[in-house]
C-alpha cells in the first residue's frame, strides 16, 4: 500500500507541504509525459485536441481492462485521468465565451426577416449563415468536451475502486509468519539483491551531495543547511515566543486564547520541521543536480516530515506538559507527564515508516523485505500506542482514590478501548503471517488519532471564536450591538448556531475522510473531501454541505442588510418626510416582511432547493390549513391588510369588546394593545376585520373639552360667559380653529347652566386640558365672587295619619 503513505496532511499543514513539496518537482516519466494532453489554447485546433483527449481515454479504458494492471499502473492511470479530466474542463472555459460571443453577434443581427418582408442584404444573410456554422460548431465542442470531463470522473471513480478491490486483496493475504523459519529464510536469500539496490541508492545519493558541494552549489547547500538547523530548534522556540507574546497582547483572555495557541503550536512544530526538511533538498537539489529517482524519493521524505511533524505538533499542543493551563483536554498532570514523548515517538515512527516505504518502493526491494519492513512498523506503531494505554491506565488506577480525578466523556472511552482492540488485534496479525493486515491496523489508528485530534483542537477553536466575537459584554459584541441594533440574546445565540454550524461540517469533513477508500492516495483524498461539500449521497438522499453553508451565510448576510436597511428608513428616511409615526412603522414593518421573505427565497436557491421540489410541503401545508390552521392563515392575511389599508396604525387609541387602549405594534399573527393600566393586551388580527372599532384618532381626529357649570338664578349671565371665555381663549393647548365658545344650555328653577367648549390637537390631550380649564375658571368665578349653584336639600318628615302637623289635624 505505498500510496496510504503518503496521504496528505489533515488540516493547515497540508496544503502548504505538498506545494512546498512539489515546487522543485521533475520532469513526468515517459509514460506520463507522452500520454499527458497539452493546456488548451487559442493556437490549438479545439477538434483535433478534443479528438487527441478522446483517443487518450480509450487508451486509458484498454490499459484498464487489462487484470493484471498492479496498484502502481493504476495511480499512473488515476493521474493520467485527472490531468485529462482537467484539460477537459479548461476547454468547456476556453470555447464558452466564444460561444457566448456567436450568440451576441447574432442577436445583434436579429431574427431573419419574415416572409413578405423586405429581404436582407447578401452581406448580411453570409455572416448570419457564418454565424449559424460557428454556433453549432462550438456547440458540439463544448458538448464533446463535457462528455468527456464526465467520462473523465466516472473512470477516476472506476479506478479508485479498482485499487480498493485490490487493496481489501492485499489484506486478506497472509504470509510467513514471524515465528517462522521460512519469514527469516526468505529475507536472508534476498538480503544480497535488497543490499546491491540499497548500495545503488547509497552511491547516487553520495554523488547528489558531491555535486552539492561544488563551488557553485556550495554556499546555497550550506545556508540551507544552517537554515534547517536553525528551524528546528531555535526557530521553533522563537516562533512559539512571539507567538505567545502576540496573543497575550492582542487576544482577550480566556478560552479562545488557549485553543488558538494550541493551534499556532501545532503550527509551529510542523512549519518548522517541515520546512527544515525541505531546506535540505532544496540545498542538494539546488541547480538539478540530484538523480531523478533520489529526488523523487527526497520529495517523498519531505512530505512524509510534513505529516510526521504535524502528528508530533498536534500530540504537543494537546497535551501541553510544560503548559497545564494551556491544556485543551481534561488530562491529569500526572498523565500529561507520562506521556510528554509519545507525540515525537509517534512522529518519528511515522517519518520512520514513509523514509522505509519509499525507501523499498524506490530501490526495487524484494517482496521479503517489504513484508519485513511492514512487520516492524506495525509493530513499532502498536507498540507505541499500546504503550500509551498501559501508562494512562496505570495513573488511572494509582490516582481512583486520590482527589485529582479527570471526567472523560463517553467517547474518549470508547475511542481507547478501540485502540486497545487495535493494538491485541495488530500483534496478533503480525504473528499469524496477515501482516498487511496488521500494517493497515496500525497505520489507521494513526490516521485515526490525527483526525479526532485535529477535529478535538479545531471544534474548540471554532467554538470559542463565535464565543469572543459573539459575547454582549465584548468589544466585538457592543460594536454589533451598536451597529445593527441586536439585542444581547440575539448574540447569544447567533454564536450558539454559528459554532454548532460549524461543528457540523468539521465533523462531515472528518467522516469523510476517514471514509476514504482504502489504499487512496493524496487526489483520492481531495477527490473524497470535495464529494463531501459538493454532495454526501446517503442512499437516495443527497446531503450538500457546501451549498448548505452558502445559504446559510446568505440568509444571515441578508438578514443583517434588512437589519440595516429597515434602521435606516426608520431613523434616516421616513422622519424626514410627511408620514405620521405610525404610517411610518407600517411601512416599515411590511418592507421588513417582503424582505424576509427575498432574503429566505435567496437563500433556498442558494442551496440548490427548487420551488417545485416543495410541493409535497404546500400539499401538506393545505391539508393543515384546511384543518387546524386556518385561524393562523385567517390572522396572517389580516395583519397584511391592517399593514396595506391602515384602519389601524401603531399609535391609534382604539377601542372594541372592552378593550381601549393604544396600539404599539403590528405583528404578523396579532397586535399589541397598551392599555391605561401600562399592560398589554394581545388581540388577534382577524378583530380588527371582523368586529366593530371604535378609532378615535384615525384621520388626525381633534380632541373636543366640554365643561358645563350650573350657576345661581340671579347670576349676571353675560359676565359668566365671558369668564368662561377668556379661560378658554387663553389656555395654550386648546385651537383658534376651530374656535372656542360658551353656551346657556338650560335655565331651571333653582339655577342656571353654562357649557364651553374647546378643540385640542389630539383627544389624548383632552383630559388634561379639561382639568387645567376646570381649575382655572374656579379661580376666575372665585375673584369675580360668582359662586356656583349649590343642590336643594330635600327635608322629609312623617306627618302620620292625623299627627299634630298634619292640614286635617283638628285645630289647624
Amino acid at each position: 500500500m505505498p500510496h496510504t503513505l503518503i496521504r496528505p496532511f489533515l488540516i493547515l499543514s497540508l496544503a502548504l507541504g505538498l506545494a512546498l513539496g512539489g515546487s522543485h518537482a521533475r520532469a513526468q516519466s515517459p509514460a506520463s509525459a507522452n500520454t499527458a494532453p497539452a493546456s488548451a489554447s487559442s493556437t490549438q485546433d479545439p477538434a483535433q485536441a478534443l479528438s487527441g483527449l478522446n483517443k487518450q481515454l480509450d487508451a486509458i479504458k484498454t490499459t484498464l481492462s487489462n487484470k493484471s494492471v498492479d496498484n502502481t499502473a493504476l495511480a499512473d492511470l488515476r493521474k493520467q485521468t485527472g490531468v485529462l479530466q482537467q484539460q477537459a474542463g479548461q476547454w468547456v472555459e476556453t470555447l464558452t465565451p466564444q460561444m457566448d460571443s456567436v450568440q451576441s453577434r447574432l442577436t445583434v443581427l436579429g431574427p431573419p426577416p419574415a416572409a413578405g418582408s423586405p429581404p436582407e442584404t447578401a452581406a448580411v444573410s453570409q455572416q448570419r449563415r457564418q454565424l449559424e456554422r460557428d454556433k453549432s460548431k462550438l456547440d458540439s465542442q463544448i458538448k464533446q468536451a463535457q462528455l468527456l470531463s464526465q467520462d473523465a470522473a466516472k473512470l477516476t471513480t472506476e479506478i479508485a475502486e479498482t485499487r480498493n478491490v485490490q487493496f481489501q486483496t492485499q489484506l486478506a493475504q497472509r504470509a510467513d509468519s514471524p515465528l517462522s523459519i521460512h519469514f527469516w529464510s526468505d529475507l536472508a536469500k534476498s538480503f544480497p539483491d535488497d543490499q546491491a539496490h540499497v548500495k545503488e541508492l547509497g552511491a547516487l545519493f553520495a554523488e547528489g551531495v558531491g555535486n552539492a558541494w561544488l563551488p557553485d552549489n556550495r554556499a546555497p547547500f550550506l545556508l540551507c543547511l544552517v537554515g534547517a538547523l536553525l528551524l528546528i530548534v531555535p526557530g521553533r522556540w522563537l516562533a512559539e515566543r512571539i507567538a505567545f507574546v502576540l496573543a497575550s497582547r492582542f487576544m482577550p483572555e480566556g478560552h479562545f486564547r488557549r485553543s488558538a495557541l494550541a493551534v499556532i503550536f501545532t503550527l509551529t512544530v510542523t512549519l518548522s520541521i517541515g520546512l527544515a526538511f525541505w531546506l535540505l533538498h532544496q540545498g542538494l537539489n539546488w541547480n538539478d543536480t540530484l538523480d531523478e529517482d533520489i529526488d523523487g524519493l527526497a520529495q517523498s521524505i519531505v512530505r512524509s516530515a510534513f505529516f510526521s511533524a504535524f502528528v508530533a505538533g498536534l500530540g504537543r499542543a494537546l497535551i501541553s506538559f510544560r503548559h497545564p493551563s494551556w491544556r485543551l483536554p481534561n488530562l491529569m498532570d500526572a498523565t500529561a507527564h507520562a506521556l510528554r514523548w509519545f507525540p515525537w515517538l509517534l512522529g518519528g515512527a511515522f517519518l520512520l515508516l514513509g523514509v522505509l516505504e519509499h525507501l523499498n518502493s524506490t530501490a526495487g526491494s524484494s517482496l521479503a523485505a517489504a513484508v519485513c519492513t511492514r512487520a516492524v512498523l506495525a509493530l513499532l506503531i502498536s507498540g507505541l500506542v499500546g504503550a500509551a494505554l498501559l501508562r494512562v491506565k496505570r495513573i488511572k488506577r494509582s490516582h481512583e482514590h486520590g482527589h485529582q480525578q479527570a471526567k472523560h466523556p463517553l467517547w474518549v472511552g470508547a475511542l481507547a478501548g478501540l485502540a486497545t482492540l487495535a493494538v491485541v488485534v495488530a500483534w496478533l496479525a503480525v504473528f499469524s503471517g496477515y501482516i498487511a493486515f496488521a500494517f493497515f491496523i496500525s497505520w489507521q489508528m494513526l490516521w485515526i488519532g490525527m483526525i479526532v485530534g485535529s477535529l478535538y483542537i479545531l471544534t474548540h477553536l471554532q467554538h470559542d471564536l463565535f464565543e469572543t466575537l459573539l459575547t454582549p459584554k465584548g468589544r466585538s459584541g457592543q460594536k454589533l450591538q451598536s451597529a445593527f441594533n441586536i439585542s444581547p440574546g440575539t448574540l447569544e445565540q447567533s454564536s450558539t448556531v454559528l459554532s454548532a454550524v460549524c461543528r457540523v461540517l468539521l465533523l462531515l469533513v472528518a467522516v469523510g475522510t476517514l471514509l476514504m477508500p482504502f489504499g487512496g492516495g493524496p487526489n483520492d483524498l481531495f477527490s473524497h473531501i470535495g464529494n463531501v461539500f459538493v454532495g454526501l449521497k446517503v442512499g437516495q438522499l443527497t446531503i450538500k454541505p457546501g451549498a448548505i453553508f452558502n445559504a446559510l451565510i446568505v440568509f444571515i448576510a441578508g438578514l443583517l442588510v434588512t437589519r440595516v436597511i429597515k434602521r435606516w428608513l426608520s431613523e434616516q428616511l421616513l422622519p424626514k418626510t410627511k408620514f405620521d409615526l405610525g404610517m411610518q412603522m407600517s411601512i416599515v414593518t411590511l418592507l421588513n416582511y417582503v424582505a424576509v421573505v427575498i432574503v429566505f427565497a435567496l437563500a433556498l436557491k442558494t442551496a440548490d432547493v427548487s420551488l417545485e421540489s416543495l410541493t409535497w410541503i404546500a400539499s401538506a401545508l393545505s391539508v393543515g390549513i384546511g384543518f387546524g390552521l386556518q385561524a393562523i392563515v385567517s390572522n396572517f392575511i389580516s395583519g397584511l391588510i391592517l399593514l396595506a389599508e391602515q384602519p389601524v396604525k401603531v399609535g391609534d387609541w382604539v377601542s372594541m369588546s372592552g378593550v381601549e387602549g393604544d396600539v404599539k405594534r403590528i405583528n404578523v399573527r396579532a397586535t399589541e394593545i397598551q392599555l391605561w393600566d401600562r399592560s398589554t393586551m394581545i388581540v388577534p388580527n382577524s378583530q380588527f376585520i371582523t368586529q366593530n372599532l371604535r378609532n378615535v384618532t384615525h384621520g388626525n381626529a381633534l380632541g373636543r373639552v366640554k365643561i358645563t357649570l350650573p350657576m345661581p338664578l340671579g347670576t349676571d349671565a353675560a359676565k359668566m360667559r365671558q369668564i368662561m371665555m377668556d379661560a378658554l381663549n387663553e389656555n395654550q393647548a386648546t385651537l383658534e380653529t376651530p374656535a372656542p365658545y360658551v353656551r346657556l344650555d338650560d335655565v331651571t328653577s333653582s339655577a342656571m347652566s353654562f357649557s364651553g367648549v374647546a378643540y385640542v390637537h389630539s383627544p389624548r390631550d383632552a383630559s388634561a386640558v379639561k382639568s387645567d380649564l376646570l381649575f382655572d375658571m374656579l379661580s376666575r368665578l372665585e375673584k369675580a365672587q360668582l359662586p356656583l349653584s349649590t343642590p336643594q336639600s330635600m327635608i322629609v318628615r312623617n306627618l302620620g295619619p292625623l299627627g299634630d302637623d298634619s292640614p286635617a289635624a283638628p285645630g289647624q
